[in-house]
């Protein structure tokens, strides 16, 4: 399976050690960002953006964000940020069944708490078109969470979104994480 385009024979200079850097950080070839490299405003725009991703802030940790991450891999139904975005779940404290439940039934689930049961139901609609956000679900996530905690929920669900519209839109195939 191929990408739609190729990626360019020649890539700026400016913009291989980024790639390199990316690669060396996942351990893959990444296409995304070697496709990019035919457009390098679009290539250092998403870098800058996914350099400032957030990894761990406060309450929300490496587990809730992971968690928002593969949710909303799922439901844009990207296979590569599929693939990406859980590889390694069990190191983040999600185990199999969690993992699955995501992309179906996740309430049944009992081991969620209640806050990363509304994350992840809040992640569900910022990744459906058109975006429907009910009022009573809203008033419980910002009462579940504080106002940056809100914040870095939509945004890292966002940003997986922006991910998953770009590389499905370049027709990349997933690179093998969950090999």
């Amino acid at each position: 399976m191929h990408a739609f385009i190729p990626e360019p024979k020649r890539i700026p200079f400016f913009l291989k050690f980024g790639i390199w850097f990316s690669e060396k950080i996942t351990g893959k070839t990444m296409l995304p960002a070697r496709i990019l490299a035919w457009y390098p405003k679009a290539a250092i725009g998403s870098g800058i953006m996914e350099a400032l991703v957030a990894h761990e802030d406060g309450a929300m940790n490496k587990r809730i964000l992971k968690l928002i991450r593969m949710t909303a891999s799922y439901a844009a139904a990207c296979p590569f940020c599929i693939d990406m975005n859980s590889h390694e779940h069990r190191q983040h404290g999600i185990t199999d069944e969690e993992a699955a439940s995501l992309r179906g039934d996740y309430e049944s689930v009992n081991t969620f708490s209640e806050r990363e049961k509304l994350a992840i139901a809040y992640s569900r609609l910022i990744s459906q078109t058109p975006l429907k956000f009910h009022p009573d679900l809203v008033e419980k996530v910002k009462t579940a969470f504080t106002e940056r905690e809100f914040v870095i929920l939509a945004s890292t669900a966002a940003q997986v979104n922006y991910w998953a519209r770009l590389i499905q839109a370049l027709g990349i195939p997933p690179a093998g994480f969950g090999e």
